[in-house]
């Protein structure tokens, strides 16, 4: 993800760009493993609300979020190649949902995630109320719900969200050390 000075929050543009990327690195028989970072300072501030969408009726917004957060959350989990998450700063909402449906997360020791759903007055999205207390059980309410804790990359590691925290200079090397071993 490529827009640093919005923190790589993503637009509609920025999907539609991942989500042809994810498609194409499917269909290419040299990749056989996927590495999903941002650049900069974060690795993604989530959705960008002031980009991603435009004035229209509620029902027309409530569709178009519907249908096209499903299409992205379904690429993640349909995707026939493993992808690997290099989280190199923080990480919210949306980017820390569809993180959890990738085969393996490697953080920096940067790295903070937040799903501020309950802040937002927003349900959990992206199958978070099901995979997080699969993945991290009982830490799940704490994350998804009112507390809105953030865990560090540290406390991500120790309660299961994420498989290793790296130094942030060598979260890339690290990665695409990890990706070699599958």
């Amino acid at each position: 993800m490529n827009l640093p000075a919005r923190l790589n929050g993503w637009t509609v543009k920025m999907l539609t760009s991942l989500y042809a990327a994810l498609e194409s690195a499917s269909e290419d028989p040299a990749v056989k493993v996927i590495i999903l970072t941002g650049a900069g300072s974060y690795y993604c501030a989530g959705v960008n609300l002031g980009a991603a969408f435009s004035v229209a009726h509620p029902m027309t917004l409530h569709d178009f979020i519907a249908t096209e957060n499903a299409a992205l959350f379904n690429r993640f989990i349909d995707l026939d190649k493993p992808i690997l998450i290099a989280v190199n700063g923080p990480a919210l909402g949306a980017s820390v949902t569809s993180a959890v449906l990738c085969d393996a997360i490697i953080a920096s020791d940067k790295a903070r995630f937040s799903t501020p759903f309950a802040a937002l007055g927003a349900t959990p999205e992206g199958c978070s109320s099901v995979t997080f207390p699969r993945i991290i059980g009982e830490a799940a309410p704490r994350m998804l719900f009112d507390e809105g804790w953030q865990p560090t990359a540290q406390e991500a590691l120790e309660i299961g969200l994420v498989e290793r925290v790296v130094p942030h200079d060598s979260l890339l090397d690290a990665a695409k050390a990890m990706a070699r071993e599958w």
